[in-house]
């Protein structure tokens, strides 16, 4: 069985991106969230981020040649940016630690 006709891989893939198109829509209105608002949505981006990165080691390990070509399509992409997986990764973690800092500046 392919990496992708699994059934777990599929709802994963499906879970994380209904996931993140939720977290995006509410995270438009960030601005007007009350200081406990604005952590769980920090929180949930780590949640999503977390999961996205385990999903994509995933692919990364997996011996199937479409797992292998997802990974060599999104390497391509993001170097076209000038960045790769684990810079997006650590980029995103740097965002979600300076959004977490400046809730502690706040009284």
């Amino acid at each position: 069985m392919g990496f992708f006709e699994s059934e777990i891989v599929q709802q994963e893939a499906k879970q994380l991106f209904e996931d993140y198109q939720s977290l995006m829509q509410v995270g438009n209105d960030y601005g007007k969230f009350d200081r406990e608002g604005k952590k769980i949505f920090i929180g949930r981006m780590e949640e999503l981020m977390e999961r996205y990165r385990i999903f994509m080691k995933r692919f990364e390990l997996s011996e199937d040649f479409m797992a292998q070509m997802t990974v060599q399509q999104l390497k391509t992409q993001l170097g076209q940016f000038g960045v790769t997986p684990q810079q997006m990764f650590d980029q995103m973690h740097v965002t979600l630690e300076r959004m977490k800092s400046e809730l502690e500046k706040k009284p």
